[in-house]
């Protein structure tokens, strides 16, 4: 005789999950509507829902596993009389794999608010100083006029009559009991008699806020900033949502910045990197001097310190770090390719 390990395709020390997982499996692959009028699979899926049955209950089980069918004596494994029968029994398992079951979350449970991002688009000065900036935002808040409720003053909602405030009801298709959103309340589980007339029922009404955030100094491309509370609105009390900022540092025309350093490229003839010299450096406040020392080789990097960015936590600066690049001369005069010339003898 076919145990019900075998029928469900499971060893004997297969745990509840994986048994619940074969079920599963085994029922898509005979559910009635993917084999219509297959008898033999109609016949196979009620053994591996009688099988699961069993397998499902420790108690079952473990009479099972010492007694065989003859432990199950008494209990009520006779199997089921037809699919809806099975489906009010297991109504759980398919809830999420066949999508056949009653939604768990009531339609009137609260629901946090939802998230809203919004970019901010900042100069490198203004990433490396910091600074306040105002935003505009446009969200859903709780209706002032009734207070999320969405009812006109003394009027509260009241649950559908239809589908008992579930917001779904339930309707047999093929021999099967499935589940739709109600018709008369379209899900929500209720009705509001007289709606609030500044939001139509909705509970919420969208507003634009002016909202004044600091950006902290040291941000870069891909940091999110986070404003609590600043999202949309929840239902029936829940809290509101978040505001996330996405930053985004525009490229900068003389600068490059990498993490805390900013990276310039200074241009000398190869005379002043030969004998050495001095040249301006801007930075992102004040120009200043640095000193290139003589025998300066193309791609050279010098550093100045404290002249990058701040790190997030403030506690040190970055470094401007200066690379050398040589310009060769395009015009020179008979008397400069002479110099050269007599140069380059003495080189070699």
């Amino acid at each position: 005789m076919t145990t019900y390990y075998e029928i469900l395709e499971v060893s004997r020390e297969a745990s509840l999950e994986e048994i619940r997982t074969a079920y599963r499996r085994l029922a898509l692959q005979y559910h009635p509507d993917k084999n219509p009028g297959d008898q033999v699979a109609e016949d196979r899926f009620k053994q591996i829902s009688e099988a699961y049955q069993v397998m499902a209950d420790p108690e079952k089980r473990q009479l099972y596993d010492l007694y065989g069918a003859a432990g199950l004596a008494g209990l009520d494994v006779s199997g089921f009389s037809g699919f809806e029968d099975i489906f009010n029994s297991f109504g759980e398992v398919f809830e999420d794999f066949f999508s056949f079951g009653r939604s768990r979350n009531r339609p009137d449970q609260p629901q946090p608010g939802a998230d809203l991002r919004q970019p901010v688009v900042l100069t490198l000065e203004e990433a490396a100083r910091g600074v306040n900036t105002s935003l505009t935002v446009e969200r859903r808040v709780s209706c002032p006029s009734c207070g999320g409720s969405g009812g006109a003053s003394g009027n509260q909602r009241q649950a559908c009559s239809r589908c008992r405030g579930q917001g779904q009801v339930s309707q047999s298709q093929g021999g099967l009991k499935v589940f739709i959103t109600c018709p008369d309340c379209q899900g929500a589980g209720a009705s509001i008699p007289t709606p609030c007339s500044a939001c139509q029922g909705a509970g919420v009404i969208k507003e634009e806020k002016q909202l004044q955030v600091r950006i902290p100094p040291g941000v870069d491309t891909g940091a999110r900033l986070r404003l609590r509370g600043e999202g949309e609105a929840g239902t029936h009390g829940a809290p509101p949502g978040d505001l996330y900022l996405d930053v985004c540092v525009a490229p900068h025309p003389i600068f490059t910045r990498k993490r805390k350093d900013l990276y310039y490229r200074a241009q000398i003839s190869f005379v002043e990197a030969a004998l050495g010299t001095e040249v301006e450096v801007p930075t992102l406040t004040a120009p200043t001097r640095l000193a290139i020392p003589p025998g300066t080789q193309p791609g050279a990097t010098l550093r100045i310190p404290g002249l990058g960015l701040p790190d997030l936590r403030g506690k040190s600066l970055g470094d401007l770090v200066v690379v050398v690049d040589l310009q060769t001369p395009t015009r020179l005069s008979e008397q400069q390719k002479q110099l050269l010339q007599e140069f380059l003898i003495m080189e070699s």
